[in-house]
């Protein structure tokens, strides 16, 4: 089969297209990325007749409609969006969605004296050598003879001949070819992916989710392009909300829409613990109302496609949109998102930094929003929620062919009780030896981000632990607060050991402990700094820290998985410190995973 045809049209003819829909360029409302220069370069280049490089478009299938006809697929334009929505700001004088997504003008200005081009700016409006608009020359409002006539009144001391003939070269950039490779509808993403990256110079690798949000852009009949405005905004607002002002300036009409209506409630909202992109909105939303897990699938069902019949209806497209949108209403939801947040930190994850996986806080939402449908009281979603998110952590479940992994759990889900399926997953994944053998030889890691640790954090975060030695302070107050990792036999110490890296640096040999305890430790063996918190107990002298009894510092042992014996270590016991620390902490992990 043909996968692709290569054909040169005039940019004339693209240009008509893109303005009559037959061409949808999905990226048309989301932030144009290319600065005015570009532009202006790009006009350059169509001038002096050099070639400007293909556009790859994908056509959509004909899709039957009910009375049994077809109707005719568009084209959509998934490389090439910012060269199209170049030149129709340029020559058509369209607005563009900027960087700070507000709706503007690039003018580019045209010297027919020095043939040269530059971006319009104040300078340029005062020199009348220059044309400031060159998309007065192509908006059909004047003629090439009274364009020459008025700029000669304007310039009487030029050559008239040069001026005729630099403003011929000007207007007849449309009649300039361009080529576009144009995608069978037949192909499967997977195809259409590997012909993108051959074809591409640049080697840019498009997600499902930038096809996903393409085929909903281009979907005029069932209002995607709105559909698609409310992915991208909200997951915009969720970093910054003040852009909701934005929204309301230069998009009114997405503001009156039931989708803002929705989201508005983002602009008084700071947390940052989950800040999706549009890739993560896209697939929560898919999976919790399709229960698949293959946005290519969705790409699919948005066509229109018939699985058993391998051919596009109508229908499909149609149903497939709203159950979409029920998914996207359904994350944007205030109550959901809040409440989901709220799960996650009771867990323990009160930091974005805390949790590496995004995949494994996908499905986490997947999953509340789907046993939230299937009406499983709160208290359990709120259980299963947290041990599951747990799980995928401690086990990797989604950092290997996560969309496989994600397919597989949601058809899981949907077919048995959400307690059977956890049941049987702990107990081929978290048997006594993943607990007594295999987390403990995990932990044995200089990796500072290991998944573990950070698991380990979280249960001292819930235990509401304080932080190495201190009185008051906690963990979660020094991880909220940008506190300090540090190490309980001391760097310098192990460096001055003769210690490397890899040794010293040791997940198993660090502790959140506030700045000033930890200048005070120095470069001190466990032995000296701890024979000086015996004496401040004895004495009650505060030196290091604010321990000042028994109680406290065995209660602070107990909550750093720190065996008493340090108290008397040296450089000569770390190897065994570590082992054995490494063994209370998966211990101490395996009795939170437990508790949740």
């Amino acid at each position: 089969m043909q996968k692709y045809a290569v054909n040169q049209y005039l940019i004339e003819n693209i240009l008509s297209w893109v303005s009559s829909g037959e061409i949808a360029i999905p990226e048309i409302q989301r932030p144009f990325v290319w600065d005015s220069s570009k532009v202006r370069d790009l006009m350059d280049s169509l001038y002096q007749g050099f070639p400007i490089g293909y556009v790859i478009a994908w056509k959509n299938p004909n899709v039957k409609l009910k009375d049994g006809t077809l109707s005719e697929g568009k084209k959509v334009l998934i490389d090439g969006q910012q060269r199209i929505t170049a030149l129709t700001a340029g020559i058509l004088g369209q607005y563009v969605i900027n960087k700070s997504y507000q709706r503007v003008k690039i003018k580019i200005a045209f010297n027919p004296i020095e043939e040269k081009f530059e971006v319009q700016n104040p300078a340029i409006l005062k020199d009348k050598t220059w044309l400031a608009d060159i998309h007065d020359a192509f908006s059909g409002q004047i003629s090439l003879i009274k364009l020459v006539r008025e700029y000669l009144k304007l310039n009487p001391d030029v050559d008239e001949d040069q001026i005729e003939n630099a403003f011929t070269r000007l207007i007849s950039i449309t009649k300039k070819p361009i080529g576009m490779i144009e995608l069978a509808p037949e192909l499967d993403i997977e195809t259409v992916t590997e012909i993108f990256i051959r074809i591409n110079s640049k080697g840019v690798v498009l997600s499902q989710a930038d096809f996903a949000m393409s085929k909903i852009a281009s979907d005029t009949e069932n209002d995607g392009n709105t559909l698609r405005k409310a992915i991208d905004y909200f997951c915009h607002l969720a970093i910054s909300p003040d852009f909701y002002k934005h929204i309301e300036d230069y998009d009114p009409d997405f503001a009156k829409t039931d989708y803002y209506q929705k989201m508005v409630w983002l602009q008084k909202e700071n947390e940052d613990l989950y800040d999706p992109s549009y890739n993560d909105l896209l697939r929560v939303a898919f999976t919790s109302q399709f229960n698949r897990g293959r946005l290519s699938d969705l790409v699919s069902l948005l066509s229109g496609r018939n699985f058993e019949t391998r051919t596009f209806e109508a229908d499909i497209s149609t149903e497939s949109y709203k159950k979409l949108k029920v998914g996207v209403q359904n994350f944007i939801n205030e109550t959901n998102f809040k409440r989901f947040l709220m799960i996650v930190k009771s867990a323990g994850f009160i930091s974005p930094k805390l949790i590496r996986s995004q995949n494994a806080l996908n499905f986490a939402y997947i999953l509340y929003l789907k046993l939230k449908d299937l009406g499983v009281n709160s208290v359990k979603i709120e259980s299963y929620v947290k041990r599951w998110l747990v799980y995928s952590i401690l086990t990797g479940r989604y950092s290997a062919s996560p969309e496989s992994t994600i397919d597989y759990d949601i058809k899981q889900i949907s077919e048995k009780s959400f307690d059977v399926y956890l049941n049987e997953k702990e107990e081929s994944e978290l048997s006594d030896a993943f607990w007594n053998s295999s987390l403990p030889l995990s932990l044995d890691t200089s990796v500072a981000s290991s998944p573990y640790f950070h698991v380990f954090l979280a249960s001292q975060v819930k235990e509401n632990d304080l932080g190495f030695l201190s009185k008051d302070i906690t963990v979660g107050h020094m991880i909220e607060h940008r506190g300090d990792v540090h190490h309980l036999f001391p760097k310098e110490y192990l460096k001055n050991a003769g210690l490397d890296r890899s040794k010293y640096n040791q997940i198993a040999n660090y502790v959140y402990m506030q700045q000033d305890i930890n200048i005070k430790v120095g470069k001190q063996s466990p032995k000296e700094y701890f024979s000086i918190i015996r004496n401040q107990i004895d004495t009650n002298q505060v030196t290091i820290s604010g321990i000042t009894t028994e109680n406290e510092l065995l209660n602070n042992f107990e909550a750093h998985c720190i065996p008493k014996e340090i108290e008397n270590m040296t450089v000569d016991n770390y190897f065994v410190f570590l082992d054995h620390r490494r063994k209370l902490m998966a211990q101490k992990i395996k009795n939170y995973y437990f508790s949740l």
